[in-house]
């Protein structure tokens, strides 16, 4: 967990794609964070677990994000968002018409 005031290193993608190909070549995640300079060899790990889920895009940040969000999703969001306005407009014109 980060304590308050740390600040994170932060590879290029060049580090990580050469992380993985030395990972691919039998090294360890220790090894790999030895020869590149990696401050932790678990962000290797990291690195390399992403690596096998998600292929080639291992190395973008998704947090925050859905992993997918269809259409059909945003449709309904959108359709429940309009029948929300149109109940309120319809109890403001209820109101105003019993003033």
């Amino acid at each position: 967990m980060a304590k308050k005031g740390q600040t994170f290193q932060k590879y290029t993608l060049e580090i990580k794609s050469e992380a993985i190909r030395l990972r691919e070549q039998g090294y360890s995640s220790q090894q790999v964070a030895d020869r590149l300079n990696i401050i932790s060899k678990d962000t290797v790990k990291t690195w390399w677990r992403k690596y096998q889920r998600d292929g080639h895009a291992f190395h973008l940040d998704n947090r925050g994000h859905k992993k997918e969000y269809t259409d059909q999703e945003r449709y309904i969001k959108r359709l429940e968002l309009e029948n929300a306005v149109l109940k309120k407009f319809q109890e403001i014109l209820v109101k105003e018409g019993k003033s």
